[in-house]
């Protein structure tokens, strides 16, 4: 699977913009976003395989949320609710290409 495949998913923009900042070693929301989906992401082919658990990317989208100003909280559970409707997407466009190969 490639972007392109999935840049009219819900929250898509966040995801590729990730891609991208995590590519460049750039630490941002939208990196901390790939790094909490990264073992979907993986099993999709978006990124490479990583076997170990990033425990901390949460606590780091927090963080920078937090550094932004005082509605870290609200902007937190918006970004993981879009995220978790990109991640059912993503499963159901994957599941579509698999059962079509």
């Amino acid at each position: 699977m490639n972007t392109d495949q999935i840049k009219n998913l819900p929250g898509a923009h966040h995801i590729i913009e990730g891609l991208r900042d995590l590519a460049a070693n750039r630490h941002t929301i939208a990196s901390c976003l790939v790094r909490i989906a990264q073992h979907r992401l993986a099993r999709t082919g978006l990124i490479k395989k990583d076997d170990q658990k990033d425990e901390g990317a949460e606590l780091d989208l927090y963080a920078l949320l937090a550094q932004e100003g005082n509605q870290a909280y609200s902007r937190y559970n918006s970004l993981i609710r879009e995220l978790v409707s990109f991640e059912h997407a993503l499963d159901h466009l994957w599941s579509r290409s698999m059962a079509a190969k």
